[in-house]
């Protein structure tokens, strides 16, 4: 099933929905599983995967809910840690025949971590680049504007690509969606102007752009206009500004109402 031309990677096997972090603060394996399962009927491509925390201390446990997951649905995984150890357990637990020989996606390298580019050693694998910070004399610095994002996405997927021999096709470059509610310093816009100016680079052809969508409605009040949530009108919004521009992934919840907005509908006025 395609939501609006998009890959979509499901976003809910994270301790950041209570939910979830009951199941997996319960050892619920059948829990976790139906909700893989529920992602994927609704149109996931990849599956997230995050267990919070836990996933420092307990790699046994890590490696237990990989391997559920996996023997419940034969997408591909993405594993969201900034830990090179920690991405080096999940990468051993994947097995890429239960995902029809497809590649997990290590989420998420930036210049701060370069060095969690060597796990390529363990297997193959696609990547996730984040793009809200960068390396300056040794220091971590926040990507300010757009200038600084394309930037960072010029030299990361140079790099990939130069020494790594990653094509261009398994880098998702991450442009960094922030909540509306507390977006003082305008990165909605610094976002959308990253994705166009991404896309019309003529050294970055073929790579993907996504953004986290679940970012965008933190902080909203629970309004609804037509009987849907205005953090889920508001997604729908950021897509309908995004995809023309050459937004082509979605980190999400597979079943929130995606949709293009038409050019009158007071949402879009009102994220615009």
């Amino acid at each position: 099933m395609s939501i609006l031309d998009c890959i979509v990677i499901g976003d809910r096997i994270n301790p950041g929905f209570k939910s979830t972090r009951a199941l997996i603060e319960g050892e619920d394996i059948d829990g976790l599983q139906a909700l893989a399962l529920r992602q994927v009927a609704s149109g996931a491509d990849y599956l997230d995967v995050t267990i919070g925390p836990r996933g420092y201390e307990d790699p046994a446990f890590l490696t237990e809910v990989i391997r559920a997951v996996q023997g419940a649905v034969d997408v591909p995984l993405c594993f969201d840690y900034p830990s090179a150890a920690v991405q080096e357990v999940c990468l051993r637990a994947y097995d890429p025949a239960r995902a029809r020989g497809r590649k997990p996606i290590v989420n998420s390298i930036a210049e701060t971590r370069l060095d969690m580019l060597e796990l390529c050693r363990i297997r193959p694998f696609d990547v996730v680049l984040m793009t809200s910070e960068y390396q300056d004399d040794g220091a971590a610095r926040p990507a300010r504007g757009s200038d600084d994002v394309l930037a960072v996405a010029e030299r990361l997927c140079a790099r990939l690509v130069r020494d790594f021999e990653f094509s261009t096709a398994g880098i998702f470059v991450d442009v960094t969606v922030n909540s509306l509610a507390a977006d003082t310093q305008g990165m909605t816009a610094t976002a959308l102007d990253a994705v166009a100016r991404i896309r019309r680079h003529g050294g970055m052809r073929g790579v993907h752009i996504m953004g986290g969508l679940t970012n965008i409605g933190n902080m909203l009040p629970p309004l609804e206009l037509d009987g849907i949530r205005l953090a889920h009108l508001m997604e729908s919004a950021f897509l309908t500004a995004a995809i023309p521009l050459g937004l082509d992934t979605i980190m999400g919840t597979p079943w929130n109402p995606f949709r293009l907005l038409p050019e009158d509908h007071p949402a879009l006025r009102t994220f615009q």
